[in-house]
């Protein structure tokens, strides 16, 4: 009876994974088959659904072609790589050194700062645009990557989540450090961070998709078509004259492909870090 209730349960388990992992798949599979289709025949089967819906008769690359040979699109994703790229170079040294002192130093005005690390990531961030591009125009970083990168490097998330790693590590280990004479700046480059992949995984990724995704701040703070975005890139498509869905759907399917394929080389230790700060 044990053994039963047990097959039970795990076969109810399996088919509700199943059906979760279906609600995610579908969409993405019908973006692709939809950018595999011929843009004439991109409504042909749309309503009612079957399986020519998601299985298209007729595969090309025409569309993704022309995204990328027509269209500019290329340059879209390099500068999206450039932004978050710079983003992360940056911003996990500013994170983990921020986090590493709110964690193993006493200092006055601590509860107060940590106070105001949350609180960036609290409020949203359409109420902060305004002040945020004045302070970019007065800087020069108008129009440009600057204006793309700094804003993101001091990410109130990732100091939260280093602060909450570096807690865990045993501070009898750093003041052995310091005892044979390591300065602090050694200690944190040298025994912190090497301890520290899995959190340095997970903001790194935490960074990538967050600028990777962004859109609504680069139309504000760099308007060029030298600095489009991907996610600019891919919204150009639908406007309020005419929606070009082969051109969305193939853009939007090539967008998605690098965040894909990072978190499938780096899941592991992605995984490792949430449950190690605090999301257990």
């Amino acid at each position: 009876m044990m053994r039963t209730l047990k097959l039970v349960s795990r076969l109810g388990a399996t088919l509700l994974v199943v059906a979760l992992a279906l609600v995610f798949i579908v969409p993405i599979w019908w973006t692709l088959a939809s950018a595999l289709r011929p843009a004439g025949s991109l409504y042909e089967y749309a309503n009612p659904l079957t399986w020519r819906t998601f299985i298209p008769e007729t595969v090309t690359l025409e569309n993704f072609v022309n995204i990328f040979a027509k269209l500019g699109f290329g340059r879209a994703i390099a500068n999206s790589f450039i932004v978050s790229v710079g983003t992360i170079s940056f911003g996990v040294m500013v994170s983990a050194m921020a986090g590493f002192a709110l964690a193993k130093f006493i200092f006055p005005g601590k509860s107060v700062f940590f106070f105001l690390v949350l609180l960036t990531f609290m409020v949203p961030f359409e109420a902060i645009v305004i002040p945020l591009n004045l302070v970019v125009r007065r800087m020069g970083f108008h129009n440009t990557y600057w204006a793309l990168i700094l804003p993101a490097v001091g990410n109130g998330l990732g100091i939260f989540l280093f602060k909450q790693f570096f807690e865990e590590l045993p501070s009898e280990l750093l003041e052995a450090a310091r005892v044979d004479g390591a300065s602090w700046f050694t200690i944190f480059t040298r025994l912190v961070l090497p301890l520290s992949v899995p959190a340095v995984v997970t903001v790194m990724v935490m960074m990538f998709l967050f600028q990777w995704n962004s859109m609504f701040w680069p139309l504000v703070a760099a308007y060029s078509s030298r600095y489009q975005v991907v996610q600019v890139a891919v919204a150009s498509h639908v406007t309020a004259e005419a929606s070009h869905w082969a051109n969305l759907f193939s853009s939007a399917f090539a967008a998605s492909l690098p965040p894909m394929l990072l978190f499938l080389l780096v899941q592991k230790q992605y995984v490792k870090g949430i449950a190690s700060t605090g999301f257990k």
